[in-house]
């Protein structure tokens, strides 16, 4: 069997978890009404991602799949490594 090699970009978010670039659709900040509904109606669907690893949640990245990933890094910091790839 041959092994592809096909290099999928991903973004560090913090303490070691990553995402995956192509699949970022969004990164928002946390504090607006709107976005806080989003949040929680990921939960209760089942389709959000808690990677700030028990730290306050400062950014809110939201993917094509419709998950909704929680990150600890400010936006700016997360976009910038957006930048680098």
């Amino acid at each position: 069997m041959k092994k592809s090699n096909i290099v999928m970009p991903l973004i560090n978010i913090g303490f070691g978890n990553v995402v995956s670039a192509s699949r970022v659709i969004a990164i928002v900040a946390p504090g607006s009404s709107p976005i806080k509904r989003l949040r929680e109606e990921a939960g209760e669907r089942g389709k959000l991602v808690d990677a700030t690893q028990g730290r306050k949640t400062r950014s809110i990245i939201v993917t094509d799949s419709d998950h909704v990933v929680l990150s600890a890094l400010q936006v700016e910091t997360i976009t910038q490594r957006c930048s680098e790839e």
